[in-house]
């Protein structure tokens, strides 16, 4: 059985369920001291604008010490806050800001890894005998000097780098700098734990951790197999299957012991990111059960290139009640923005009813920032790039560099808004300031307002947030589904990719949303414009249609 039961109404201890969750990423959110980068004081100025727009809660990306390498996924101390974002004192006036606006914090937990200056790797790579030898993953050379076995890390080349000191290589399924933890090591696990009850403690509300399928490597360091593949992919690392270097099944047994601390606190959750491929299967893996994480999301979503309703469909019927409880997103700092990888450039309306086709599936939802605004992937130059991995895979765009632009507060000025300096870590995207947040709360019909009123209709209604969800037939290029919860039921019908339609509907539902408002019912069925659609609620009569 999944985790929790579908219907549940346990809104304080389930409160992550069905939520829509908002993702800050600090460096560019807001800037609050005129450095070019954003920080804490920063988010503390902007929540009053988060709760607006009637979201649940915010998941922040990482703010830990961290010499920068990749940008805070290299954590060189799990307890502290960097300099370049401020002080714990910061983050607690943060999460107390938060609490008052009714908003939860979820915090990024990277623990499959940490940066090569944390005090725990420097101890390791000094010996093969002291306290922490075994805290990292460390490995002998084959006897011609090359590594134990093929891994190949995500942002290139070997996962294997030469520790001098110890004569060893040690592992890395990222950049060099980021060396692996060893969860084989039970202290290791032990510290984890109490990294994370020291965030519990200052209140923070849940965890989204990063690549958590990661943490635990085959000891054995068998070989990965090759993937099939019918021409050269995008990296060497999609050359092999990674049945030996992530999603073992011994990062089950830490999540137990993850979940019963969770369990020790009220109503706190985690969120898992689950890298691997299939991604649906592996994600569901993860909630399996009351004893994993509470919700996990993949990127199943994250790295289509299109978005028909076949897509949303997948989606939809791969998780059951029984299955436990899904996350999705469009969108997030390491992909391309939704608006520009599924929409079409520069049509609004395509972008919003995507954002309405995720705001009605079935699970909780995380919105990354600008996308209540329909910002698209902004152009950065080759020489203000920042991101490795942009740089160690470029093809002549920006990569994850130009997901992570700054936040355009206003249309005028140096910096949009975001910051008082001339030049800021990422450049402003030049076609967001059109788009920028003072423009769009002028206009009743912009992006904007579209996403808070649907926000609030999911928020508002049981069975977007918490009822089953069944596909119904549709016309090609109309995605239709019904959300069910009781006595209530919601049916939800979508044009994805630009064609006028005309469905099926029953001529007495009551239209609850529509997202163009040139949608029109009638005895001959539903008419949608395209990149129309609307949320319907239908009559105790209308069972039949509601059971597909």
């Amino acid at each position: 059985m999944g985790e929790g039961i579908e219907g549940s109404t346990d809104a304080t201890a389930d409160w992550w369920r069905g939520a829509v969750i908002y993702q800050i990423y600090p460096r560019s959110f807001k800037d609050a001291d005129g450095d070019g980068v954003g920080d804490l004081k920063g988010v503390l100025e902007k929540l009053d604008y988060v709760a607006s727009l009637g979201v649940d809660g915010i998941w922040l990306s990482p703010f830990f010490t961290s010499p920068g390498k990749d940008f805070g996924y290299d954590v060189s101390d799990y307890r502290g806050v960097d300099p370049l974002f401020g002080t714990l004192t910061d983050f607690d006036a943060v999460v107390a800001r938060a609490h008052a606006l009714n908003l939860k914090i979820v915090i990024d937990q990277v623990w499959s890894h940490t940066s090569d200056q944390h005090s725990w790797f420097q101890e390791s790579a000094a010996s093969r005998d002291n306290a922490k030898a075994d805290w990292y993953v460390w490995a002998d050379a084959k006897d011609d000097g090359t590594p134990p076995n093929n891994w190949l890390a995500s942002f290139g080349g070997p996962s294997w780098s030469w520790g001098p000191r110890r004569r060893q290589y040690y592992l890395h399924n990222f950049l060099v700098e980021q060396p692996d933890l060893n969860f084989w090591s039970a202290d290791v696990q032990n510290e984890i734990l109490d990294v994370a009850r020291f965030w519990l403690e200052r209140g923070v509300d849940g965890f989204r951790l990063d690549v958590i399928n990661f943490i635990v490597h085959d000891p054995a360091l068998t070989d990965n197999p090759v993937k099939p593949h019918q021409g050269p992919p995008a990296m060497p690392t999609q050359f092999q299957r990674h049945v030996h270097d992530r999603s073992r099944p011994e990062a089950l047994e830490f999540l137990r012991r993850l979940r019963a601390l969770m369990d020790g606190y009220d109503a706190k959750m985690t969120v898992g990111e689950v890298v691997d491929d299939p991604p649906l299967a592996r994600q569901k893996e993860y909630v399996a059960g009351r004893d994993r994480l509470h919700t996990a999301y993949g990127f199943f979503l994250l790295t289509a290139r299109s978005a028909p309703p076949a897509l949303f469909i997948e989606a939809l019927e791969s998780w059951t009640p029984e299955d436990g409880w899904p996350s999705w997103s469009l969108g997030n700092h390491d992909v391309a923005r939704f608006a520009s990888r599924l929409g079409r450039a520069g049509d609004a309306a395509h972008s919003r009813i995507l954002l309405l086709a995720l705001l009605c599936l079935r699970g909780s939802i995380f919105l990354y920032q600008g996308e209540e605004l329909g910002l698209p992937q902004a152009h950065v130059p080759f020489d203000r790039l920042q991101d490795p991995f942009a740089l160690a895979a470029y093809t002549g765009d920006a990569g994850r560099d130009g997901a992570r632009t700054p936040m355009p507060w206003t249309a005028e000025g140096a910096s949009a808004g975001f910051s008082s300096a001339g030049e800021t870590w990422l450049p402003v995207e030049p076609d967001h300031r059109p788009l920028a947040v003072d423009r769009q709360e002028a206009e009743p019909k912009s992006t904007l307002a579209f996403t808070r009123r649907a926000i609030a209709l999911r928020r508002g209604s049981m069975p977007l947030r918490l009822g089953t969800a069944t596909v119904l037939p549709a016309p090609q290029g109309v995605l239709a589904f019904v959300r069910e919860f009781g006595a209530e039921r919601l049916l939800c019908v979508l044009e994805l990719v630009g064609a006028a339609a005309r469905c099926q509907a029953p001529a007495d539902a009551a239209i609850l949303f529509a997202a163009t408002g040139d949608e029109r019912l009638g005895p001959d069925g539903l008419e949608l414009p395209p990149f129309g659609g609307v949320v319907m609620r239908l009559s105790p009569l209308d069972r039949a249609l509601a059971r597909g």
